[in-house]
Formats: structure tokens, C-alpha cells, sequence
């Protein structure tokens, strides 16, 4: 039996990060659902997501050794998913994991089961929600703002979008009910 991969993505601050930890929460007692932590090149304690800090030699040794199935760099710092991927996968359970909109094409050549959920926003929820959590400068801000607008027109032939311009306690409900949608019943 094959699981399902959710490869959730979506501009940064179109809320990934809350909406992900809001089903994990509530997906905590389900046993057919598990969420990928990601291997970062980034310190435990820099904010947002619950991942795996590594330096450079850790992440770059792990990759030689092949315990990323998938890894990408972006925003100067470099991404890795386990090899525990496969083994969740081959017990037929749901996998949510944080991905990257520009490894798409080369996580759905790896993965051709792999489902996208794009995380979409407008333009003035992102900025605003840029702004309010004070990481990045204006000149950051308005970058991020660019390249969002450069994936509005991302295509895949099994790809989600999921709008979430509106407040937690509405989307993160329905994010739950989206994972669940493709959860597979394993006896």
C-alpha cells in the first residue's frame, strides 16, 4: 500500500507554518496522519516552524549519505526531508510535509503521488503579515511580495489551492478537513 504525500507550499507568510501546526495539533491523535519534520540549516531557536537544526557539514554529510530523499536550497539556507519519508509512505499513511514552490517539479519527479496544496493569500493579507512579524526589512518585504506574485500561475495536475486570507480559527478547521479528505484508512 502506497500513503498519500500533501506537499503543502505557498509564499512566505501565507501561514504554512500556523496552519500546519494547527492540524498537527488536532491530527495529534490520528494514527494515519503524520507531518515531516524538515532538516534546516537554520538554529533551533530562529523562529517559525519546529524542525531539525543542522550546520552546513551535517546537512552537506547527510545528503552524501543519502538520508534526503528530497532537498532544495532557498533564502540562503538549505532544506532536507528525512528518508523516514519512505517508510511512512510504504505503511500507507497521509504525509503533510513544508515544501518549496520552486522543488516542485523535481519533488513531483521523485514523488509522481505526490500532492500539492498551495497556500494562497492576497497581496494585502502577505504584506500585511509580512510587516507584523517583524523579520524581514521593507526593502525583504518587497521582495517576498515579487516573488509570490512569480508563482500565481503554478500548475500541476494534482495541485490544491487552499485560500487563506482569512483568521485561524476559520482556515485551520478546514485545513484539517482538507487533510482528512485525503486520508487513507490503513487496518
Amino acid at each position: 500500500m502506497s500513503g498519500v504525500l500533501l506537499y503543502v507550499i505557498g509564499a512566505s507568510g501565507s501561514g504554512k507554518d500556523s496552519l500546519m501546526s494547527h492540524a498537527r495539533f488536532k491530527l495529534a491523535q490520528d494514527a494515519n496522519v503524520v507531518f515531516a519534520h524538515r532538516y534546516i540549516t537554520r538554529a533551533q531557536d530562529a523562529g517559525g516552524e519546529n524542525h531539525v537544526a543542522l550546520s552546513e557539514d551535517e546537512f552537506e554529510s547527510r545528503v552524501a549519505q543519502k538520508l534526503f530523499p528530497l532537498h532544495w536550497h532557498s533564502h540562503g539556507l538549505r532544506y532536507g526531508i528525512g528518508c523516514e519519508l519512505n517508510h511512512w509512505l510504504a505503511k500507507g499513511l497521509t504525509v503533510v510535509l513544508n515544501g518549496s514552490r520552486a522543488y516542485l517539479h523535481e519533488a513531483s519527479r521523485r514523488y509522481p503521488e505526490l500532492v500539492p496544496v498551495l497556500i494562497e493569500v492576497s497581496p494585502a493579507v502577505l504584506r500585511a503579515r509580512l510587516q507584523a512579524r517583524a523579520r524581514e526589512s521593507a526593502e525583504e518585504i518587497e521582495a517576498r511580495l515579487k516573488r509570490a506574485g512569480e508563482f500565481t500561475n503554478l500548475q500541476h495536475g494534482r495541485m490544491l489551492r487552499f485560500r487563506n486570507d482569512d483568521v485561524l480559527d476559520t482556515t485551520g478547521p478546514a485545513f484539517v478537513e482538507l487533510i482528512r479528505s485525503h486520508e487513507q484508512v490503513t487496518l
